[in-house]
This record gives structure tokens, C-alpha cells and sequence, in this order.
């Protein structure tokens, strides 16, 4: 992101945001690169926009006997409040953090993720 400081443009890193690791399904990923292609954006926007509408919604189905058995590491960032809500709405839901991630992929609304240009928003100090 850039910063507007005393009429100069900086670039600066987004304090907002929190990188996370997590296992998740590799044919997940695939779809989610596909979409965020389609759409002009990153997955981690894609992930946060499931999350937020999943926690929204304040429901989630999911059967731990369903689990994929390709799961593998992946890394992205996300808002660090939304991350954190996430986090305490899994435990609430007695579930991993990985299950509620695979979950939210149902929730993702393409028409309100945030564009692959975000990043490099411009701001004023």
C-alpha cells in the first residue's frame, strides 16, 4: 500500500493484514486460483471474503468424517481482526481452523471481494 505523507507517496506494508499458514485441499486451491483469476483478485481476498460472510451468517455445516485426504500447506494473508474472529468462531464450533477454511469456500461472493489492485490502495496520513 502507498501512504500520501507530506505530499510524497511512500510505500508501506498494511499493519491491518496478518499472514497465516494453513493445510487446506489442494484441489480447494486449484478452484480458488482459477476464481480469483476469473475475478481479478488474490485468493486470501477470496478466503476473507468466505470468512466474513460465513461468521455473518454464524453457521457452518461440516463433516469431520469428510475431510479431504489431499490437504497441504498454503500461506496467504488476511485481515488481522478477521482472522482472529475466525479463529474463536472455529473454536466455538468445536472445529479446526482448517475445516472452517475449507468451509468458507461455499460462502465466497464473488461480486464483493476486494480486487487484485487493493494492495496497492493509496492512502492519506
Amino acid at each position: 500500500m502507498w501512504k500520501l505523507v507530506n505530499g510524497r507517496l511512500i510505500q508501506t506494508i498494511d499493519q491491518t493484514r496478518s499472514e497465516y499458514k494453513t493445510r487446506i485441499s489442494s484441489k480447494l486451491i486449484k478452484e480458488l486460483k482459477k476464481m480469483a483469476e476469473e475475478n481479478n483478485t488474490h485468493i486470501g481476498y477470496l478466503l476473507e471474503n468466505g470468512f466474513e460472510n460465513m461468521m455473518k451468517k454464524d453457521e457452518i455445516i461440516f463433516d469431520k468424517k469428510n475431510r479431504p485426504k489431499d490437504r497441504v500447506e498454503f500461506r496467504t494473508t488476511c485481515d488481522k481482526e478477521v482472522i482472529t474472529n475466525l479463529r474463536l468462531f472455529a473454536k466455538k464450533n468445536h472445529l479446526n481452523l482448517n475445516d472452517v477454511i475449507e468451509a468458507s469456500f461455499a460462502s465466497i461472493d464473488t461480486n464483493h471481494v476486494k480486487s487484485a489492485n487493493w494492495r496497492y490502495r493509496k492512502e492519506v496520513d
